[in-house]
């Protein structure tokens, strides 16, 4: 048997979901990028990605989120003034241009960053950093418009020490300069976002819209060096002001996860891989106003680790997923203001 045969019959046992041992079915949606906090937007029938690398920023573009991983990464950005450690750049657009927020920082000095340019992947300016209220540590922030409102979600500290990371909003009077005060919208309190700790987490969110119009953010939660890392929604009531803490409603639970112990009545734990986390909803324009309808399944991207894989950062990968609205749901609380519970579209995640 020769070696090209032999070539073409590992790739086909590969494609048919193999190890080449033969040890089962390999992780579903598992990309070649070896890599973490992935965001993803679609412009035209362009899928575009942005992620930190080799001391910076670098960008892909390719016709498909699986495409991605193969097509190469063109560095938009350098830390050229050291700032130290770069996480998490988030790409989106508005009026036209493309925008990358980003942080940067050693320890306690992390703070957010932007660069903007006409195209995806050349032309960005300089790093500016973004005067976010409170002047806190601050990471994972990305920009959206809500109801003709820009604003800024992003974790942070409370204070200028390593407690808890909580999900804060600010308004924005344009893409790049926050307005007003900051506003907590979620703090890592819950029994089954307080399994790993210290610090307690709630981090990397994400908007989107559902179906009836109502504004959801999904995050992050658990720590990030554990497998019991996994995805929680904060909704918003219809109607409700973005501001106004106890306007969000919370998940009972992780919505996307790998520990059946803290997933939500009603959702399933993962097959294939540990600790899902810090995903990207792949949008037309990375606008939520093109937030996807009810009924159909739409592209999603997270970073994981695939099952039997010891669980650290080094063996975190992209994948791709997808994601739909599932109605008709009940979040609970107790020993808050305001009605203790609230109906209506959450999200079930797919490998």
């Amino acid at each position: 048997m020769n070696t090209r045969f032999l070539s073409v019959l590992l790739t086909a046992v590969l494609a048919a979901g193999l190890s080449a041992a033969g040890a089962g079915p390999a992780a579903a949606g598992q990309t070649s990028l070896r890599a973490a906090d992935p965001s993803v937007i679609r412009v035209g029938g362009t899928y575009i990605s942005v992620q930190s690398l080799n001391g910076g920023i670098a960008v892909r573009q390719a016709s498909s989120t699986d495409a991605l991983a193969a097509a190469p990464a063109q560095q938009v950005w350098s830390d050229t003034r050291n700032l130290g450690e770069v996480w998490a750049p988030e790409i989106v657009t508005d009026g036209g241009r493309y925008y990358i927020y980003f942080s940067a920082g050693r320890g306690p000095a992390h703070r957010m960053y932007a660069i903007s340019s006409t195209a995806p992947a050349s032309g960005y300016t300089a790093e500016r950093q973004l005067a976010l209220p409170g002047g806190k540590w601050a990471i994972d922030g990305s920009l959206f418009t809500f109801n003709g409102q820009r604003w800024f979600v992003w974790s942070g500290w409370e204070g200028d020490t390593n407690v808890e990371q909580n999900i804060y909003l600010s308004r924005m009077s344009d893409p790049l300069t926050p307005t007003g005060n900051r506003f907590i919208i979620s703090q890592p309190r819950e029994s089954w976002e307080r399994v790993v700790g210290n610090p307690y987490i709630n981090e990397a969110p994400e908007a989107i819209r559902d179906p009836n119009g109502q504004l959801h953010i999904v995050y992050s939660a658990n720590g990030s060096w554990s497998n019991q890392y996994c995805l929680a929604d904060l909704r918003l009531r219809a109607g409700g002001d973005p501001t106004y803490v106890w306007d969000w409603y919370k998940s009972n639970g992780c919505l996307f996860g790998s520990n059946r112990a803290t997933m939500m009545a009603g959702w399933d734990p993962t097959l294939h891989v540990d600790g899902p986390g810090h995903h990207s909803f792949v949008l037309l324009n990375g606008d939520i106003a093109t937030s996807p309808p009810a009924g159909p399944r739409f592209p999603l991207m997270f970073h994981a680790v695939p099952k039997g894989t010891p669980y650290s950062w080094a063996n975190r990968y992209w994948y791709t997923g997808t994601f739909c609205w599932w109605g008709n749901t009940t979040y609970r609380r107790a020993n808050v203001p305001g009605p203790t519970t609230d109906t209506g579209f959450s999200i079930k995640f797919f490998e």
